[in-house]
C-alpha cells in the first residue's frame, strides 16, 4: 500500500517521508519557540516556507545522508504572511508535496485569505497541515472555512499554543477542534498517510 510518513517535531515543523526520501518543512531555530527543545533532524531535502527564524532554520536538519531521486513532486504556491499582501509579515510559500499518489500541503504561515485559482491547487488533498492560531496566521474559525472549502481528508492543526509550548499571543489547539467533526487524538507525533484514512482531524502528540 502506498504511504506517505508524517512526523510532527512541533510549532510548523513536520516531516514528510517516502519510499526512503525524507523532507522537512519550516524547521525552527533554538529558542524560536517557547517550551519546545532544540531541533536535531536528517533529512533528505529541506522546504522553509517563509525566513523567519521559527520557520526556515535549515541548520536543524543534516542532510548529509541526502538521497537521491525525490519521489516527491512539489508545487509552490506564493501566499502572504498577514491579510495585507506582505507589508506587515512579507510573503508565505505553501509547498505541495506529491509522491506515491498522495497529495499533502503545508501552509506554513499563511495569513491571508487565497484566491479561487490557489484555492483549487488545495483541493483533492490527502492531508492538509494547516495554522491555527492566529495572529501570526489565520486563526481557528479562517482555518476552518478554508478547510471546509477545500475538503481534505486529513486535517493536522500547527503553529497554536498548549500549556507547555507556544507563543502566548497564539489561540490554543481546542479553539480549532471545537469547530470540527471526527477529532482523532493520537498518542505519538506520527501518522501514516494511506488512501484507505477515513476523513478526520489528525491531532499529534510530541513525544
Amino acid at each position: 500500500l502506498m504511504s506517505i510518513t508524517i512526523t510532527w517535531h512541533g510549532h510548523s515543523c513536520f516531516s514528510v517521508s517516502a519510499d526512503g526520501y525524507s523532507i522537512v518543512l519550516d524547521p525552527y531555530a533554538p529558542d524560536s519557540v517557547p517550551g519546545l527543545p532544540p531541533l536535531s533532524l536528517s533529512a533528505s531535502q529541506v522546504l522553509c516556507s517563509h525566513g523567519h527564524s521559527d520557520h526556515g532554520y535549515t541548520d536543524a536538519v543534516d542532510l548529509s545522508a541526502r538521497k537521491q531521486g525525490s519521489p516527491f513532486t512539489v508545487t509552490v504556491i506564493q501566499t502572504f504572511h498577514d491579510d495585507q499582501n506582505g507589508s506587515l509579515r512579507g510573503e508565505n510559500r505553501i509547498h505541495i508535496l506529491e509522491a506515491d499518489g498522495l497529495r499533502i500541503a503545508h501552509l506554513g504561515d499563511l495569513g491571508c485569505t487565497l484566491e479561487p485559482g490557489q484555492m483549487e491547487l488545495l483541493k483533492d488533498l490527502d492531508a492538509i497541515m494547516i495554522p491555527v492560531g492566529g495572529y501570526y496566521t489565520i486563526d481557528a474559525a479562517q482555518a476552518r472555512a478554508l478547510v471546509e472549502a477545500v475538503k481534505p481528508r486529513i486535517v493536522i492543526p500547527m503553529h497554536y499554543r498548549s500549556e507547555t509550548f507556544g507563543y502566548d499571543v497564539i489561540g490554543t489547539l481546542d479553539e480549532f477542534t471545537d469547530l470540527c467533526d471526527c477529532v482523532v487524538e493520537y498518542a505519538g507525533n506520527s501518522i501514516e498517510l494511506n488512501g484507505e484514512m477515513l476523513q478526520q482531524v489528525a491531532v499529534l502528540k510530541l513525544k
